[in-house]
């Protein structure tokens, strides 16, 4: 599918999807309770798919009836699904079941699409080996899906990376059905609002975990058991910056319901980066709408650590590309490890369509103002990258053609219906 965008306006409201990330955590706990939960609002595309068709695949029960996803969980009684665990293109439910199959009886295949089948899960794998999973990769040079692993995870002490803060998670969320006690040590530990929002759905099921405060140690009692309840799934902080940022980068006035600025999501941290670009952003102190007015000339020269806040580097790359100044953002040593390398991505997609900008390392460096000249591109069939380009190409010049647009739908669908809504030249065929 391509996406058609001319130069363009916004105005009006919009209302976010609900978090992929909250999503697939609210989803592997339901099944990891024995009673019945209520999730409304959850994501029901791309990841969120992905996520409801592994609990299913596990033994969840699962009705859908006006919205409200029912789910009656397994617990402890895991046993390994009949048939190949498919993630689809979700790197977060490949991650966080990957320690679930390790409770699991019996063996589990999990397997994905060609990009999950390039992502590495080696450091997951040997943390789960040292937790008494035994795990196997198809060959013995391989570090990523398809995967076997069986449990059962019986507890310990493990040490792991916490570049990836998918994989603090999954051992953070499996790791209280083990058999026994786990202390888990963390070394370089980035993406910490994405722990703490595990250890927020943990909190909601029932269970709380010892800290240090730091997120570089856990210690996780086995045996205990998650509560089953009623959870809704609020907006998506991720996706809310595409619509924010292509606001801030035309003559636009948007506004954007349905974010909780009290939401563990670190990307909420987008408000904070819009004001520091110079961006015109009110929040209503009653509802929490967000209205951002476009318009006004964007400033930079700053540098932005995106250490906690990964996902941001597209939308933002595109937003600076706009900004009197350079941008620096660093420690993007993650953001190499996405979908695809969006360093690498933005730095060549960017560069073709007229802007200044180069890499060193985990850095990306943005020299605005550029005339934006919009051409036929491919998405590389990476969602933020295509919602990036789409954004960007309303301040641009002629017509962008994004190729490969249907990736989108893994994290926002209706983007472009959305936008189109809101004034935006934008049409997909």
């Amino acid at each position: 599918m391509d996406i058609h965008v001319l130069p363009s306006a916004l105005s009006g409201t919009l209302r976010i999807p609900g978090s992929k990330s909250h999503t697939i955590r609210a989803l592997l706990l339901s099944l990891l309770t024995e009673g019945r939960s209520v999730i409304t609002g959850a994501l029901d595309s791309g990841d969120g798919l992905a996520a409801l068709n592994a609990i299913k695949a596990f033994g969840a029960q699962v009705t859908e009836e006006d919205g409200a996803l029912t789910i009656d969980g397994v617990g402890r009684s895991l046993i390994a699904p009949s048939t190949i665990v498919d993630t689809a293109n979700s790197g977060t439910t490949t991650t966080l079941f990957s320690s679930v199959a390790a409770l699991a009886e019996g063996y589990t295949i999990i397997s994905g699409d060609e990009q999950i089948r390039r992502r590495t899960i080696g450091a997951l794998a040997e943390a789960l080996r040292t937790l008494g999973a035994a795990v196997l990769f198809t060959h013995p040079s391989r570090t990523s899906p398809p995967v076997v692993i069986g449990g059962r995870l019986r507890g310990g002490d493990v040490t792991v990376d916490g570049s990836n803060s998918q994989v603090v998670s999954s051992l953070l969320l499996a790791s209280v059905l083990a058999d026994g006690d786990t202390t888990l040590t963390v070394t370089n530990a980035l993406e910490t609002p994405y722990v703490q929002m595990t250890l927020d759905w943990m909190a909601r099921y029932g269970v709380v975990v010892e800290h240090d405060g730091t997120f570089s140690r856990f210690v996780i009692g086995g045996g205990q058991r998650y509560r089953h309840g009623r959870h809704t799934i609020p907006s998506d902080w991720s996706s809310a910056a595409f619509p924010l940022v292509a606001a801030a980068l035309t003559r636009s006035r948007l506004t954007i319901t349905g974010l909780d600025r009290d939401d563990a999501q670190g990307d909420r941290a987008i408000i904070d980066y819009l004001l520091r670009f110079g961006s015109d952003v009110a929040i209503d102190a009653g509802s929490g709408a967000i209205t951002i007015t476009g318009g006004r000339p964007l400033k930079s020269g700053h540098t932005i650590d995106l250490g906690s806040t990964p996902d941001m580097l597209p939308a933002l790359a595109a937003l600076a590309t706009q900004a009197h100044g350079t941008t620096r953002f660093v420690n993007l040593s993650q953001v190499r490890q996405k979908e695809t390398d969006r360093v690498s991505e933005m730095e060549v997609k960017l560069s073709a369509l007229g802007a200044k900008v180069y890499s060193d390392g985990d850095t990306l460096v943005v020299q605005g103002p550029a005339p934006i000249r919009n051409q036929r591109i491919s998405s590389s069939g990476d969602h933020r990258i295509a919602m990036a380009l789409s954004v960007l190409a309303l301040a641009g010049t002629g017509e962008m053609v994004i190729e490969g647009g249907e990736c989108i739908d893994v994290s926002y669908p209706g983007f472009s219906s959305d936008l189109a809504g809101c004034g935006a030249q934008i049409t997909v065929s």
